[in-house]
């Protein structure tokens, strides 16, 4: 995957959610994966030709991970090749969620303290709005978690803003497969998550049971994507409460 192919499908989300206007800055959180090193080098590029001008600056939140260190050198030298500021924010996350509060299903708890260091950050340095790197097989995977573990119909949204800090979230790959992303991102440096629960989670669950849903059903993941993101075929029991209202 090319990056002239991946910059067209980050644009066309870009541009179809109104993501960047004039004199944004913009703190991409990099964990060090594909997702966040793809988008953090595809929006680099697209800064070079915008129509709107901003900035990037990069943030790392490192979970601090007992006896298992983390190494963001590579991340940092690739930053400065691409003319991006920046940041390594060391935490004692890891250490609260697994060894303090010794959590079942950590990702949850993880998530939510990783994003509000991030956030802290961000606003600290003079950033408007928040870059992520989640895809359309992410929204797709949240979806299904939101179902399955929460009886919630529920995913996230292309862009949200965050009242209690001011920024606005933006996930400019919105649009893009995950097979594409890994594809692209064996051109970037990838570092290993050191994360205990690495390839054992509830969303790792999801994955594996849409892959054999589509041994059947081949086109199981656009189907779903066409419907999170097509209004007019939603039809769930709030539209029928409604209808026989007016009867």
């Amino acid at each position: 995957m090319t990056t002239q192919k991946m910059l067209s499908v980050m644009r066309k989300g870009v541009t179809e959610y109104k993501m960047i206007k004039d004199g944004d800055r913009i703190a991409v959180g990099v964990s060090g994966g594909k997702d966040s090193l793809t988008v953090l080098k595809l929006l680099a590029e697209y800064r070079r030709f915008s129509p709107e001008r901003f900035e990037l600056i990069a943030i790392t939140v490192d979970l601090n991970f007992k006896d298992r260190p983390s190494d963001f050198s590579p991340v940092e030298t690739f930053c400065r090749e691409i003319d991006v500021p920046y940041i390594v924010e060391k935490t004692d996350i890891g250490e609260i969620v697994f060894d303090v509060r010794k959590e079942s299903n950590p990702c949850a708890l993880c998530s939510k303290m990783r994003k509000g260091a991030l956030y802290d950050i961000a606003v600290k340095n003079g950033c408007n709005k928040v870059a992520l790197g989640h895809h359309a097989d992410d929204l797709i995977d949240t979806f299904l978690l939101s179902m399955l573990y929460e009886g919630r119909l529920s995913t996230f949204a292309p862009k949200s803003f965050l009242s209690r800090t001011g920024l606005t979230l933006i996930r400019p790959l919105i649009m893009a497969k995950e097979a594409d992303v890994i594809s692209y991102a064996k051109t970037l440096p990838v570092c290993k998550s050191p994360c205990p629960a690495n390839g054992n989670t509830q969303r790792e669950y999801v994955k594996t049971v849409l892959k054999d849903i589509g041994e059947n059903v081949k086109n199981v993941r656009e189907m779903i994507y066409t419907a999170l993101t097509h209004p007019e075929r939603y039809n769930l029991f709030d539209k029928f409460v409604k209808e026989t209202e007016e009867f």
